[in-house]
């Protein structure tokens, strides 16, 4: 019956490329792929770059840098940099030019009561006396200021400068105007002129003219009535305004200051280049290469053939251990698109543990805990099997401890391969028995919970254990958990689509009888919904049984039938001893309804994007067998009408395709096993085996398992594991021989005749 390999039970179909899957060239060039990303993640760690570089020489190649280092020059241009970032610091003055104005109206007021002075000296007066107040103003506030140490120096020094550049000085009619002020007319203009100047100084002025040019506007708008006032006070706000905002040199030069001392230093990190090809190597580069121990070294090609010997031995580990496993187990079966998957969940991880170590710096010397090591075990675990989790775990941990050896004081990091080793082992153990995605999270806070065990031990039993470095260890070891976990739970449905993976935890999602398709089988055909649930306890320990996937063929098994919610009343499950429609309906037409519920279940769960295997099972588990019953009905119909019948037994078939796996051919196996079973009244032991024995023979006689790999030793066990479970499903039904023989002689020989 090995007529053709469709591998077993998540093979992808989306690779359709005949025989790639299982051929021995692909094979080989996937594992020679494993050696190669073996040996490039591992080469950076063990196999020292030294160059052949002279002074005033160019370079070969990109040279690259092998280990952390300031940049001493970077560093003072990027503080260079930073420094011409800082802008010019302006300090606000609260001058309060409004007492400055007060005042002057004030002793205007003062001055023009005393009738002993004549006008005109009032005005020789105020041209001498007006422009020298705001020099005093100003000198004052410096003097108190410098005293009480409010302001700078420079600040101060500024503003007298400023202020004097940007004086305003008064027309020479306002002189003339002020002695003939009264002295009501000054205290009505006192409160409009100190509310003016006190608004427009109340914002920071770098320009007094800008506030000047809105005196005019102000003052039209106050209370003033007469045109001596309005102009009076206009001219006098315009004189009292000053700048308030000044230049801080002081500052300016501690914010550049400050700005230097806040610039990280530039660090050459691991692998940046430091020297491009073709590059003229001058003095400065020369010293940093030779500082780096990048130069005069000996080249050797040992380090990169022990770097190659030990990845062939790591995938031959590997390799080996997989095809002993899939030897002992046939539903463990190794393709080629499963090394191609474990190869991109190794080659995933490594990237992982790589791109964490390019954080590694002085100030987070323990980022190495951050890497996720167990996400490569647990996907293994999930996608594959706990076989393949188990053995991954060992790879990841000899990786983990020689790619996150930054400091590189031995080939390999004690610390990080012991927590990588009880976290990816953890991780295994955790989740191998998962049946939903919760449990992912799960096992992430168990890996975080065991890592940080882990690393908490080995720092207390390290020399005088430092709090501060405990802390930061076990927090990027818990934080290295939960990224696993998230990780996964993402890179889980990729895996599950692009290798058409369906995982236990898919198929444990698929059962639930909340899925919308079960619902509807429930509630519309709920003796279809019993039968299938039936089939799928038969099939499920009848596939355990000869190492097929039972889960698969249990959630298959209660999908098998969704197409029979189409037209549930012409399926005899759930007609409930009513009329049996097909009674009065053609043969045909009776046929081509049976038939479609194969194609219309396959069509309902690709609309609902079930995986393929399930709807592989859908449509191939009647495969093209044969509806005996309305093809001899037709038959019997021709004749009993006098017409030839113009039918065929190909006419009453399923269309197909036969069962292609070994799932599909068990649940069709099982659903005619039910079927045949369920319709017994009280079916004996002798009638079940008699049963299955037929339906497995007329199906290879019909040839129905002629496309899938199941062998006559393994419908031997099919068989007996279907006996055993129907006789547990059916208990109380089935009559043991030692119990009928009891009845017979029990009973009067009448009632037996």
């Amino acid at each position: 019956m090995n007529r053709k390999r469709s591998g077993p039970a998540g093979t992808p179909s989306s690779f359709a490329i005949a025989g790639w899957k299982h051929n021995t060239a692909v094979r080989w060039l996937l594992l020679v792929v494993f050696v190669l990303l073996f040996y490039f993640s591992l080469s950076p760690r063990l196999v020292p770059n030294t160059y052949d570089i002279t002074l005033g020489g160019k370079s070969e190649h990109d040279i690259k840098a092998p280990h952390q280092e300031v940049d001493e020059k970077a560093t003072l241009q990027a503080q260079e940099a930073a420094a011409d970032k800082v802008g010019s610091i302006y300090t606000y003055l609260s001058l309060h030019n409004e007492n400055l104005i007060d005042s002057i109206l004030v002793r205007i007021d003062q001055l023009n009561q005393d009738d002993q002075i004549t006008q005109d000296q009032k005005v020789d007066i105020y041209r001498r006396e007006l422009p020298g107040r705001i020099t005093d103003f100003i000198d004052r506030f410096a003097q108190f200021n410098a005293s009480s140490g409010n302001y700078s120096a420079s600040v101060l020094e500024e503003m007298r400068k400023v202020v004097q550049d940007q004086l305003y000085d008064i027309p020479e009619e306002t002189y003339y105007k002020l002695p003939k002020l009264t002295s009501a007319q000054i205290a009505e203009m006192r409160t409009v002129a100190v509310d003016i100047v006190r608004r427009l100084v109340g914002d920071p002025l770098s320009n007094a003219d800008s506030a000047r040019a809105k005196v005019a506007e102000l003052v039209n708008g106050s209370s003033l009535s007469l045109k001596t006032q309005r102009e009076t006070v206009q001219e006098l706000a315009r004189f009292v305004l000053t700048p308030n905002k000044f230049f801080d040199k002081e500052a300016t030069d501690n914010a550049k200051v400050q700005a230097k001392q806040n610039t990280p230093q530039v660090l050459i990190k691991q692998g940046d280049i430091i020297v491009k090809a073709g590059q003229v190597i001058d003095e400065e580069t020369y010293q940093r290469l030779d500082g780096m121990g990048l130069l005069k070294e000996k080249k050797t090609y040992w380090p990169q053939l022990g770097v190659l010997l030990l990845s062939l031995l790591f995938v031959l580990a590997f390799y080996g251990y997989g095809e002993l496993t899939a030897a002992a187990s046939a539903s463990l079966n190794r393709s080629n698109v499963h090394w191609l998957m474990l190869l991109l969940i190794f080659a995933l991880s490594i990237l992982m543990m790589h791109l964490v170590t390019l954080a590694h710096s002085e100030d987070w010397p323990f980022i190495g805990y951050l890497a996720p090591v167990a996400l490569g075990s647990m996907l293994v675990t999930l996608l594959l099997d706990m076989h393949l989790g188990l053995v991954s775990a060992i790879l990841f941990t000899v990786l983990a401890s020689i790619i996150l050896n930054v400091e590189q004081e031995s080939i390999f990091d004690f610390h990080y391969g012991f927590v990588a080793a009880v976290v990816s082992f953890t991780s295994v153990l955790a989740i191998h028995r998962a049946s939903q995605r919760s449990s992912i999270l799960k096992a992430g806070i168990m890996v975080s919970l065991f890592g940080s065990i882990a690393v908490t031990a080995l720092m207390l039993v390290g020399p005088d254990p430092d709090r501060l470095k405990l802390v930061q260890s076990v927090g990027f070891m818990f934080a290295s958990g939960l990224l696993t976990a998230v990780l996964v739970i993402g890179l889980m449905p990729f895996f599950e689509v692009t290798f058409g993976i369906l995982s236990a935890l898919k198929l444990v999602e698929l059962s639930n009888p909340n899925h919308p398709l079960l619902r509807k089988l429930l509630t519309e055909t709920p003796g279809t919904y019993h039968h299938s649930l039936m089939v799928g306890n038969l099939s499920e320990a009848a596939a355990e049984s000869v190492g097929a996937n039972g889960l698969l063929c249990r959630v298959g098994s209660f999908y098998h039938d969704v197409g029979k919610t189409k037209r549930p009343l012409y399926f005899i499950e759930n007609q409930n001893g009513g009329e049996n429609p097909h009674d009065k309906l053609d043969p045909k037409v009776s046929a081509s309804i049976i038939i479609a519920h194969a194609r219309d279940g396959a069509e309902m769960l690709k609309a609902h994007k079930l995986p393929k295997q399930i709807r592989d099972i859908a449509e191939q588990h009647h495969g093209t067998s044969f509806l005996k019953f309305f093809y001899y009905k037709a038959v019997k119909q021709a004749e009993a009408e006098g017409t030839p019948n113009e039918w065929t037994e190909e006419d009453f078939r399923y269309p197909g395709p036969k069962a292609q796996s070994k799932e599909a051919a068990i649940v069709g196996i099982a659903d005619s096993v039910e079927a045949a079973v369920r319709s017994l009244n009280h079916p004996t032991v002798e009638q079940v085996q008699s049963i299955i024995a037929k339906i497995i023979k007329d199906r290879l006689d019909d040839q129905q398992l002629s496309e899938c790999d199941l062998t006559l030793r393994e419908l031997d066990k099919i068989a007996e594991t279907l006996k055993v479970t129907v006789i547990g499903m059916f208990h109380s039904r089935i009559e043991y021989p030692d119990a009928k023989s009891l009845k017979n002689r029990s009973e009067p020989k009448e009632q037996q005749a």
